[in-house]
């Protein structure tokens, strides 16, 4: 198989219908196949994706949601396919978007992932599709949004062109366009990571084993993001939060003093506690 694109269920048929159909929208000149991953949904969302799609998808049901990284696992432990894509369930794919990527892949061997353009439903950039790896600096900046004229310190490379090609250090899990043997270097996703986190964590360990990472901003998706002010479940703000630790513990604790990574610990659950206050007074979506 030349390409496997990896769609991860959780009670959201409408949804991932959409994004399906989307893919299938549009006739490739490559081998492609669609697994949608159901992880222990509590709805019927399975059952009627099963029945909209009959055959032209492969489905795989969790017994147990053990989180975005696990339930990408579930998959790629089954697949030896060229190209995999991690898609998100709340995205469209536009018009020739995975062509583009493919060829783009074909003829850059030393690239080990690929993101593209990834545009809010607004027509906004989702500004999580092309990042540096955070570290300690450009985390303060953007937690407490300061402004900073380094480029060192642009976590979101608002710096460079949206619509460009050129090597960056982190995707965004929403659309991950990957070698299969740049994942066989660096392993599957880090199922420690429930929410949030992995997508960085991955493109870390990509890097680490000789790959680039690179934005393809020429090619784009929408992705479905809720609204900001919109008041989100406290469990998705925990592992928000939880996922800046494990990130920070596994991959440069090492390199900072035992005072800097208390200061780092108590400062990740301070912004924790206060936002979890603050989503109190939000209304509910």
């Amino acid at each position: 198989m030349d390409l496997s694109v990896v769609i991860v269920n959780y009670q959201t048929f409408e949804l991932t219908r959409d994004t399906v159909n989307s893919i299938f929208k549009y006739s490739y000149p490559f081998t492609i196949e669609v697994i949608v991953v159901d992880n222990a949904s509590s709805d019927d969302s399975l059952e009627k994706l099963k029945d909209y799609f009959k055959d032209s998808v492969k489905f795989i049901s969790s017994d147990e949601n053990k989180g975005f990284a696990a339930g990408n696992n579930l998959a790629l432990r089954q697949l030896s396919s060229d190209y995999v894509l991690l898609l998100n369930s709340d995205t469209v794919v536009w018009e020739n978007t995975l062509e583009s990527i493919y060829n783009y892949m074909e003829s850059h061997g030393d690239v080990g992932a690929c993101g593209c353009r990834v545009r809010l439903e607004n027509g906004d950039l989702d500004k999580a599709c092309k990042r540096t790896f955070p570290n300690v600096k450009n985390s303060f900046f953007r937690l407490f949004h300061i402004p900073t004229k380094s480029k060192d310190d642009n976590y979101n490379l608002t710096d460079l062109p949206d619509g460009e090609v050129y090597e960056i250090d982190c995707l965004t899990g929403a659309f991950m366009f990957i070698r299969g043997k740049a994942l066989d270097d660096a392993g599957l996703l880090d199922e420690t990571f429930f929410m949030y986190g992995e997508d960085i964590d991955l493109c870390y360990r990509i890097k680490q084993a000789g790959w680039k990472i690179v934005y393809y901003g020429k090619s784009s998706i929408t992705h479905l993001k809720g609204a900001s002010s919109k008041k989100q479940k406290n469990k998705l703000i925990y592992e928000f939060y939880r996922a800046m630790y494990i990130y920070y513990k596994k991959h440069h604790a090492h390199e900072s003093s035992f005072i800097v990574n208390i200061i780092v610990y108590i400062g990740i659950a301070v912004l924790c506690i206060i936002k979890l206050f603050l989503n109190l007074f939000k209304t509910k979506s």
